[in-house]
């Protein structure tokens, strides 16, 4: 058997070796692969329990909401009516905000969700290097993940002095007249140079304060990787001549590339689900009208279109990411 035949052998696995893995007495069983798979469905057991515990049959409640109509009865509790698919008819066909909102929010979201990944990475790796005070910084790039948990925006947004802060900066930039962002994609516009890349440039500029609030996960997923890089790689590319740039995407770059998929997955997970969403924004106006039937549509379709993207990113992601395995 050649060396091509093994390694496509060895990276097969089917259903069959899936359900091996779990079946002691076996040669899949004893496998290292296995054996990592086991360890992986050990530590999200927890999530799994609590999954089907305390969210799986809200989920089929809302799945079922979404075909009928949902109306309140006087007492406590709900009558539903079935009425097909004429919840997501609305939703698509009806309702003024929600179809805007999704294909504004789309383009936002692939374009923070590739700046983020620049920018976790380049961080990361800078963060890597033996420098003084790597610790502090290291602390410093994490602050944002405490800053933008679910307590403290919150608080931020219904903080009286903060808006009112917030509110001055706004009128002080608007007085001033000079909108540096704007003045300089005017002046792009006008030399010819083109508008849809500098367009893109420029919204992942307005967006860098979101940007750096939602890559402290990212930066400590790659920096875990990173870490994970055995010296002696660099050691012998050094000795074979090669440079830092070389080294990098000869080795820096294959080691760390699964990490890219768990983050791609994660930062789209994340925008999905941010406070600021006006998809998320908009479900929320109708949940307060008690709208549930309309809300149940719109989520799942929201739902169905974050899915869609995680398998588009991940089936192109996957097709440079390079396992190495024992």
């Amino acid at each position: 058997m050649s060396a091509r035949n093994k390694k496509d052998k060895r990276e097969a696995w089917g259903l069959k070796e899936s359900v091996l893995t779990f079946i002691p007495g076996n040669s899949t069983f004893n496998s290292m692969r296995s054996r990592n798979a086991r360890h992986g469905v050990a530590f999200i057991l927890p999530f799994i329990i609590g999954f089907l515990v305390f969210m799986l049959w809200p989920l089929l409640q809302s799945l079922i909401m979404s075909f009928n109509e949902v109306n309140l009865v006087q007492g406590g509790g709900f009558k539903q009516t079935f009425v097909g698919f004429d919840n997501y008819k609305y939703a698509f066909g009806v309702d003024p905000y929600f179809n805007k909102r999704l294909v504004e929010e789309i383009p936002r979201m692939a374009i923070n969700t590739a700046a983020t990944l620049v920018l976790s990475f380049v961080i990361a790796v800078i963060l890597n290097q033996d420098f003084k005070g790597r610790t502090l910084a290291r602390a410093i790039f994490f602050l944002p993940v405490i800053l933008s948990s679910g307590v403290l925006p919150g608080i931020e947004s219904q903080n009286e002095f903060y808006n009112m802060m917030q509110g001055i900066s706004d009128e002080i930039a608007n007085s001033s007249g000079v909108n540096l962002s704007a003045a300089l994609q005017d002046l792009l516009a006008v030399s010819g140079v083109g508008s849809g890349v500098f367009d893109v440039l420029f919204d992942m500029i307005d967006s860098i304060y979101d940007i750096v609030m939602a890559s402290g996960i990212q930066i400590i997923v790659f920096l875990s990787g990173l870490q994970a890089i055995s010296p002696s790689l660099y050691e012998a590319a050094d000795v074979e001549g090669c440079t830092a740039w070389e080294a990098f995407w000869k080795i820096t770059f294959p080691m760390v590339s699964p990490l890219l998929l768990v983050n791609s997955i994660y930062t789209i997970i994340d925008f999905f689900m941010k406070n600021d969403n006006r998809v998320m924004e908009r479900i929320n106006e109708l949940m307060q009208r008690l709208e549930f039937g309309h809300v149940s549509a719109m989520s799942w379709i929201y739902f169905g279109v974050a899915l869609a993207f995680i398998g588009v990113l991940s089936f192109v992601i996957s097709r440079g990411v390079h396992y190495y395995e024992d």
